[in-house]
């Protein structure tokens, strides 16, 4: 794709993506037009009036597309009411149809809408069973020759009428032709997408924007990552819209998106961003232009400089191989590194690895659980406290016996002196610091640099801000895009996170910053700190309040042990996101809910009033509540 001096260019350095345009409506997407912010209804598209006020909501609050599911002809039909009463409002704002299911409703809302959505993984292919398929080559290229048949008819129509569509994959909905064949890896997610553009490709059809989702942030990442390499191999620019699928609600919603959305803008990758919180729609919005802002901000930085390792590989990474030191680094858990308060531990019991406690040993040590970081001069080989260095003090490490230290070290900072000393003390564990808008790419230009010197102490990623109460979105926002692409490379040990306020703010507390780093370890995949919720957005097909519900479901578990439960609307991508879920509660119908354990559906169509305490029921049988 490129010569290896401008891939290390790309890795390193902040650019768009190069894609081609596709028009929507009046609102043209990819190339060098700004990347855009949209947002889904969860109004019934057969509702006019809510539906078209839901849309003004968005619209108001920024988005540039809107998205209304129609899972059959009446509402596919009723969209040209709704686009109809949102021109007489003067709002111009292109809205996209959902499809699933039904190739047949995505050929009359292809003549009413600016774009349409259709998901490869029930377009033609039937609903996801998880049965294992057996296909020869012939057979399984006959299939293909059916998705064709049926998919050329709908770019006609497509074409006819100036209609743009997305192939939009999600991890949760993989046919079971897909899973037979690739298993449930981002390959097979890939190759579900590419089927389709290839056919698209071949028609001559442009007019194609991509997604590829999933509630998991390493499968999403990896698999778009994957996706770009493919169609650049196969002479493909396609622009590419993205979003975490089933990312939650509240600060766990933000972070999780931030991680997984973050990670990619980082990389230049996306065109279009949708930041899907179990919340009302517009609320995505802020969320969404917070992160999109403040990650292009990265752009027309001064150059950074750089070579991947030569074990490094972008599109599968593996973690960095670090000597352990303690309880870091080796195939340890990342850590978590925090500032001292007078605060005891925090109440679900979540305290940070190490608390840096600047040139005091502090008389009250929060907990036994962890260590206490201290200035090198005033470090005093006290139980459980180990000496920092700055840079500038490389000479005098020798002169500490310590089985654990850490450097603060500026990403710029790596000289000779600093390898050697490195090279001479594999108990040091490097704290990195950038000062740079691009700080990924400064914590990746530092630690590729280490591991090319052969270099196997781990590295722990310093980010400072200046955050108040007031600002603690922004902060989560922010902290979660500044981390998350150096975590998927699998580069880093652990994450340190600082915030001083301006003079006369409130600052955040310190329990605050510490649960944000923890829930973007668990975010990233890279630990599991507390109980995980995926809940879906919510759109036109859930039937009941799923919001509310979430909300039950967290206050009565929230305590629990890194369980993983799954609060989704329908049936579409609700069996397939709860793979790896624990447990599962899914609407089946309006009023009904079904209940999983993990894949297994254990009680089916129980009334809805009923649902939340039969969920808990089920916990409390299996000895988990």
């Amino acid at each position: 794709m490129f010569d290896e001096k401008i891939k290390d260019f790309y890795y390193f350095n902040y650019r768009r993506r190069a894609s081609t345009i596709v028009q929507i409506g009046k609102t043209p997407m990819g190339g060098s037009y700004p990347i855009r912010l949209q947002s889904m209804t969860t109004t019934p598209t057969t509702d006019t009036q809510a539906s078209v006020e839901q849309c003004l909501r968005i619209v108001r609050a920024g988005g540039q597309y809107v998205r209304l599911t129609a899972q059959g002809t009446r509402e596919a039909e009723n969209l040209k009411d709704i686009r109809t009463q949102l021109h007489e409002c003067n709002c111009y704002v292109p809205l996209v149809a959902d499809i699933h299911f039904n190739p047949n409703v995505a050929d009359v809302a292809a003549k009413i809408v600016e774009k349409v959505r259709i998901n490869p993984g029930n377009y033609v292919d039937a609903a996801r069973t998880f049965k294992h398929l057996e296909y020869t080559d012939e057979e399984y290229q006959a299939e293909l020759k059916k998705i064709e048949d049926r998919l050329v008819p709908f770019l006609q129509i497509c074409k006819q009428h100036h209609t743009a569509i997305r192939i939009g994959v999600n991890h949760g909905s993989l046919s079971d032709r897909i899973m037979s064949r690739y298993g449930d890896t981002p390959e097979g997610i890939v190759e579900s997408c590419m089927e389709f553009l290839r056919i698209c490709k071949k028609q001559n059809f442009r007019q194609v924007v991509i997604s590829i989702k999933a509630s998991d942030t390493g499968i999403m990442v990896r698999s778009v990552r994957l996706l770009v390499d493919t169609m650049s191999k196969e002479g493909m620019r396609f622009p590419l819209h993205l979003g975490v699928t089933e990312a939650g609600n509240g600060e766990d919603g933000r972070i999780k998106s931030a991680v997984g959305i973050g990670a990619l803008l980082s990389d230049g990758i996306g065109d279009t961003i949708r930041v899907s919180l179990s919340e009302a729609p517009e609320n995505e919005i802020p969320v969404a232009r917070k992160l999109r802002d403040y990650i292009t901000l990265r752009s027309g930085e001064r150059p950074i400089g750089g070579r991947t390792s030569a074990q490094f590989n972008y599109l599968n990474p593996q973690q960095r191989v670090t000597h352990p030191v303690k309880n870091i680094g080796g195939n340890q858990v990342a850590i978590v590194i925090s500032e001292y308060t007078d605060r005891p531990a925090d109440e679900d019991g979540l305290t940070a690895d190490y608390i840096y406690c600047g040139d005091r040993v502090p008389r009250r040590k929060r907990s036994s659980k962890c260590g206490y970081i201290v200035d090198a001069a005033a470090w005093r080989q006290e139980p459980g406290t180990y000496p920092c260095f700055s840079f500038r003090m490389l000479s005098q490490i020798s002169a500490y016996q310590s089985d654990l230290k850490f450097l603060f070290l500026p990403c710029s900072a790596l000289d000779n002196n600093t390898i050697e000393c490195l090279h001479n003390h594999p108990e040091v564990v490097v704290i990195a610091q950038s000062v740079m808008r691009n700080c990924i790419g400064e914590f990746r230009s530092l630690i590729h640099r280490m591991t090319n010197k052969g270099l196997t102490n781990p590295v722990v990623l310093f980010s400072a801000y200046n955050h108040s109460t007031r600002e603690m979105e922004d902060f989560q926002i922010e902290s979660a895009a500044d981390t998350s692409a150096v975590l998927f490379d699998r580069l880093c040990n652990g994450i340190y996170l600082s915030n001083q306020p301006e003079r006369g703010e409130t600052p955040i507390p310190q329990a605050d910053i510490e649960r944000t780093a923890f829930s973007i370890l668990q975010s990233a995949g890279l630990r599991k700190s507390f109980t995980e919720y995926i809940s879906c957005p919510g759109c036109g097909r859930t039937l009941y309040n799923l919001e509310e519900t979430l909300e039950r479901i967290k206050a009565a578990t929230r305590g629990l042990d890194a369980l993983k439960i799954a609060v989704m609307g329908c049936i579409v991508n609700g069996p397939g996101e709860m793979a790896d879920a624990d447990y599962g509660y899914v609407g089946a119908a309006r009023g009904r809910i079904s209940l999983y354990r993990g894949k297994e559906c254990v009680e089916k169509n129980i009334p809805e009033e009923e649902a939340v305490d039969r969920l808990l029921d089920l916990l409390k049988r299996d000895g988990k509540l």
